[in-house]
């Protein structure tokens, strides 16, 4: 069964930091494009950031460019999310996905994604 499984949430202060994990099972990831989305409630799902198959390329939102940074291990078939620097903004419900080969330009798109995590509740607050 492929699977995406998120980890790392919690509750932290503002200014805090956390790390996300997005580890896959029943399939490899080299070939795969990596996307971080998320959720607040009462608002739509919006892309975070989403690194290419190399890891080569990566992408960022302007609202965590500087203090997010996404990589990957492909040897640990995991990809991981560093959140720095974390505002009350960014509260949400943060999904991986992964998507076969897809280019670069269209990571940003969640409708592109044909596999998806169950998602990890970050909660920024004091």
């Amino acid at each position: 069964q492929l699977q995406l499984v998120e980890s790392g949430g919690g509750l932290v202060q503002p200014g805090g930091s956390l790390r996300l994990s997005c580890a896959a099972s029943g399939f490899t990831l080299d070939y795969y494009t990596i996307g971080w989305f998320r959720q607040a409630p009462g608002k739509e799902r919006e892309g975070v950031s989403c690194i290419n198959s190399s890891g080569g390329i990566t992408n960022y939102a302007d609202s965590v460019k500087g203090r997010f940074t996404i990589s990957r291990d492909n040897a640990k078939n995991t990809v991981y999310l560093q959140m720095n620097s974390l505002k009350p903004e960014d509260t949400a419900i943060y999904y991986c996905a992964a998507s076969f080969l897809l280019p670069s330009r269209l990571c940003a798109l969640s409708d592109k994604y044909g596999y998806w995590g169950q998602g990890t509740q970050v909660t920024v607050s004091s």
